[in-house]
């Protein structure tokens, strides 16, 4: 018998001993430690800093745009983050409300036929307009379906996000009867990849969320599908292998 074996009450695992014993130093501590906490703190301080970038982003668009007697920082000696983001909030609320007015439906429509009028800035307008209203329109079906796709060449498989199927004379010019618009995005830069037409038969649907392949794609594959209902317990189980190897240290001072 060892003597790890011969201690009374032992009741941990073999590799949990292993894990412990190799961390019985003081080095060995400090570092579990350190890893620990750059778990704790280094998720949260990513998340703090972008959405603090995006409310400055957006204050600092907003801002120009309101008086300067309405300014927050005009009677106090800061400024106040945030106050861009709400007004922006409120103001496209009420053009949302206006908008759904027979006024505001009208003002809408001859602003749209001046903008149709004008040769550059037509084509913008419409292809934006399409965009925006495919992508928060609540009947479309736009990314909200992830599938693979043999890509890009035979037994390569990629993560694929489906799209609206064609229409018009793209329909009637794919040989296939029946095909969907597929965008295919790049690692580690989503905004980037390829767009193509696909038969709907080629492509094998998955039951996984777009949130969760854009996280895929985005780690490389390091962060899987359903990896986020484990992270706590993860970091649980990071926390009492340091405990345990603390408790072995102080076992193996006693004795």
């Amino acid at each position: 018998m060892s003597e790890t074996e011969q201690k009374p009450g032992e009741a941990m695992s073999e590799d949990v001993r292993e894990m412990a014993s190799s961390h019985t130093s003081l080095a060995g501590r400090l570092r579990n430690y350190f890893l620990t906490g750059l778990v704790v703190a280094g998720p949260l301080f990513i998340t703090v800093y972008l959405t603090w970038s995006f409310i400055t982003w957006v204050d600092n668009w907003v801002r120009p745009f309101i008086p300067e007697p309405y300014r927050p920082e005009t009677y106090l000696p800061w400024p106040i983050p945030g106050t861009g983001l709400v007004i922006a909030i409120v103001a496209l609320t009420l053009l949302g409300f206006l908008a759904a007015n027979l006024v505001g439906r009208t003002l809408v429509e001859l602003g749209e036929g001046i903008l149709n009028r004008m040769p550059i800035v037509r084509p913008v307008y419409k292809t934006m307009k399409q965009i925006f209203e495919t992508l928060f329109s609540k009947s479309g079906s736009s990314f909200r379906k992830v599938a693979l796709v043999e890509f890009p060449a035979p037994g390569m498989w990629s993560l694929v996000f489906i799209s609206q199927p064609p229409a018009g004379s793209i329909a009637a010019s794919l040989p296939e009867p029946d095909n969907v618009s597929v965008f295919l995005p790049c690692t580690p830069n989503p905004t980037t990849g390829f767009f193509f037409f696909v038969p709907r038969n080629k492509l094998i649907e998955i039951d996984v969320g777009v949130e969760s392949a854009m996280t895929l794609i985005m780690s490389a594959g390091m962060v899987q599908p359903g990896a986020d209902k484990d992270a706590q317990k993860k970091l649980a189980d990071l926390a009492a292998t340091a405990r345990m190897a603390q408790l072995a240290k102080a076992r193996e001072t006693v004795e």
